[in-house]
Formats: structure tokens, C-alpha cells, sequence
């Protein structure tokens, strides 16, 4: 069976190169402060113009530090209810996301979470896009080993 080409669904937040995928985020040149997402005004701490912004890979994975569920969504690719949460990343930037797992699944402030892609579906030439979601290092549930390629 041939393998499907993948895509991230968007190419300017995270890549899909490595073992976890990495956020796209920026490092100042003049302060150090790190944000996430890249923007192209300038740096949100210290007021550096966009060319002392540099690019930079940060850790897919942190903390958990605020979460819930959506019960209502208008937009697509993903179906309510589902959960949200702020991670706090390992390299300092706080994000929201979506979790791959309930929020009655025992999830708690402070748990360590971890970046996977999810895929979104394919294309009629075989090309499969992803998207990032965060999954809790102690979850166990069903769909958290079908995205973790377990079963």
C-alpha cells in the first residue's frame, strides 16, 4: 500500500519534521523574550522592530495550566464537544490548544502534555493534512493509542 504524503494544515505555527512536532516561534535578539505565534510587528516585550525577530523551533510539550470543554463550535474540522487548554510550553510561551482527549478524562492542572498530529483527513490524490493537538502524558484512553499509532 503506498504511503500518503502528509501537509500540517498550518505551515506557520508547526512542522511536522522530527519525532514531536515543534512550534514555530520567535526569539528577540534585543531581550530574549520568546512568543509564540510568530508575528510580524515586532517584539510584544521590549517593542524591537521585526528584524531583531528570529525564528525559533520550541518544545512541543509543557504543562497544563487552564483547560474545558467546547461545547459549541461553529467552525469546522472539528466536531463538540471537545477539549481546550493554555500549556504552558517548557520553553515559556503559553498556547491554547485542543486536546486529544476529553476533559472528564482525569485531566488536572499541571499535567505534562506533549504535541502530536492528528489527521484531518486526505485528499483525492492521496495527500493526508494534519493538524497539531496536545495529548496528556497519563492518558491512556482509546482515541490518545490511535493517535500514538498503537492500535
Amino acid at each position: 500500500m503506498p504511503e500518503l504524503e502528509r501537509q500540517v494544515a498550518h505551515p506557520g505555527l508547526y512542522r511536522a519534521s522530527g519525532e514531536q512536532p515543534a512550534l514555530i516561534g520567535q526569539h528577540c535578539t534585543g531581550c530574549g523574550h520568546l512568543a509564540f505565534p510568530p508575528n510580524p510587528y515586532g517584539c510584544e516585550a521590549c517593542g524591537a522592530q521585526p528584524e531583531a525577530l528570529e525564528k525559533r523551533e520550541l518544545a512541543g510539550a509543557g504543562e497544563l495550566a487552564a483547560f474545558a470543554t467546547v461545547h459549541l463550535h461553529m467552525g469546522g474540522g472539528i466536531e463538540a464537544p471537545f477539549t481546550v487548554g493554555v500549556i504552558v510550553l517548557d520553553d515559556g510561551p503559553a498556547v491554547r490548544a485542543t486536546l486529544t482527549c476529553p476533559t472528564d478524562d482525569g485531566l488536572a492542572i499541571g499535567d505534562r502534555v506533549s504535541s502530536v498530529l492528528v489527521s484531518q483527513g486526505s485528499d483525492d490524490e492521496g495527500t493526508e493534512t494534519v493538524e497539531l493537538r496536545f495529548i496528556p502524558h497519563s492518558s491512556g484512553s482509546a482515541e490518545d493509542s490511535r493517535v500514538r499509532g498503537e492500535a
